[in-house]
């Protein structure tokens, strides 16, 4: 029950951000993703018991299957890779590589992702799944779903964990004995790069489309009327749908001033089986065992300048190196410089570099990335990449620019309910957890724009 109260604990780290350059904006206050879909969890709807035996004793858990619905439409079914961290109420998912999760350094990944196509509700036939794992007694569809999670728990989190009902235990062990690994499925929906730049009167470009669905749709800036930015392919004819493969490009009229723009594409799919999901707040990383057609989409940033330094910047979770990956293109024609956690970092003209920000696991980053012709991406998260929480104690703290940290309060609304109970639930369920930090550390990222003699 310790640990599973310390595991409530929703930590954070401030990283107010600012890249300088030739104008600011308003963040974007999108929280960030890599595309696919983004969906809500809805709690277990199909499941049995477990228990998990360790130093500190037996603890009794459910175990099965959630059930998220889609943003735009669609449900999704998945299952918990994070045995240790509850799921928080109504929390917010996205679609995630698996390099922004536990995932990424886990070397039985791929045998998670052969146990979820191999059982249910992949393999809906019960009559079928219980010949396979020699279960004479049958299988419910919630002997099904609890088994398949406990086999899922003993690769994802290594946890010595049984399903309490026999015929889910023995379905367990057979799909633990018999899984082999498999590659990581792609993305629903991405478009590569996430971010681009150049000069009024190019195409910017090109951004391909990456996706399973049939077709997209392509949705222009909103000030496109206005502003006389298209979205064109290489023919230079503006164009409104694409398919997986396709390249888009931004057209910028010559006499632009100074900007940034966004392009989102949409699309109706299945999410492929075995993709991860993180949430914004700390809860429980799910892997999809089931998707309905469902809603995804993916968004794009280009900037433009007519002289001077002309970044593309773009952000990613990298859980081997336990940190942020902040990448910046630079299509100018003079270095962009700045100062990266007490860092001097310049990328000439016509480079791109990735830095990694180091973060502690169970840090909530907040940061804005500021550039010229007044763009202005935000950047929000947690660093989940273990299956233990660190439960430092920290709160997430977001200031407009750079300066002493502040006390912050965040409330957690944990839902132990969930996966992630035990019999000692009802104690500490509904609770809502309240945390006060004095004195938070703060990432800075100061940026300054030097003169063409500076290196």
């Amino acid at each position: 029950m310790a640990r599973l109260a310390a595991a409530t604990l929703m930590s954070g780290l401030l990283a107010a951000g600012v890249l300088a350059g030739a104008g600011t904006a308003s963040a974007d206050e999108t929280a960030q993703n890599q595309g696919g879909a983004t969906a809500t969890i809805g709690g277990l709807k199909t499941y049995g018991d477990a228990v998990i035996h360790d130093e500190a004793g037996d603890l009794t858990v459910s175990a099965g299957l959630f059930e998220m619905s889609v943003e735009g439409g669609g449900t999704l079914q998945t299952y918990c890779i994070d045995l240790h961290n509850p799921t928080q109420r109504d929390a917010k998912y996205h679609e995630t590589p698996w390099s922004g999760t536990s995932l990424g350094a886990n070397k039985a990944a791929g045998k998670i992702r052969w146990i979820l196509q191999n059982s249910y509700p992949q393999v809906n036939d019960l009559a079928a799944l219980a010949a396979a794992a020699g279960v004479h007694g049958g299988l419910t569809e919630e002997d099904a779903a609890a088994g398949t999670q406990v086999a899922i728990w003993r690769y994802s989190d290594g946890a010595n964990v049984d399903a309490v009902d026999p015929q889910a235990e023995k379905l367990a062990d057979h799909l633990e004995k018999s899984a082999r690994n498999v590659a990581e499925p792609e993305a629903s929906l991405t478009l590569d790069p996430p971010a681009v730049s150049g000069r009024p009167g190019e195409l910017l470009g090109p951004v391909t489309v990456h996706t399973n669905a049939a077709g997209v749709t392509v949705t222009p800036p909103a000030d496109a009327a206005t502003s006389g930015v298209r979205i064109v392919g290489k023919d230079g004819k503006a164009i409104t749908s694409a398919a997986d493969g396709s390249q888009l490009f931004i057209d910028v009229p010559e006499d632009a001033a100074a900007g940034s723009a966004e392009l989102t594409v949409q699309a109706s799919t299945t999410v492929p089986v075995g993709r991860a999901f993180t949430s914004e707040s700390r809860s429980q990383t799910q892997i999809l065992a089931g998707s309905s057609e469902s809603t995804v989409s993916a968004t794009a940033s280009a900037t433009w300048a007519k002289q001077g330094a002309i970044p593309a910047l773009s952000a990613a979770k990298n859980c081997a190196e336990g940190g942020l990956d902040i990448t910046a293109a630079n299509v100018g024609d003079e270095a962009f410089a700045f100062e990266l956690m007490g860092i001097e970092h310049s990328i000439p003209a016509g480079e791109s570099r990735t830095v990694t920000i180091p973060l502690q696991e169970d840090q909530a980053y907040d940061f804005t990335i500021t550039g010229p012709g007044g763009l202005a991406q935000r950047f929000t998260g947690v660093l989940d990449c273990r299956t233990q929480s660190s439960a430092t104690g920290d709160t997430t703290q977001t200031l407009s620019e750079p300066s002493p940290a502040t006390e912050g309060v965040t409330t957690a609304d944990v839902n132990l309910a969930e996966t992630g109970s035990s019999n000692a639930t009802p104690m500490i369920a509904g609770t809502a957890i309240a945390l006060v930090v004095i004195g938070g550390a703060a990432l800075l990222l100061v940026g300054r724009k030097k003169t063409p003699t500076q290196d």
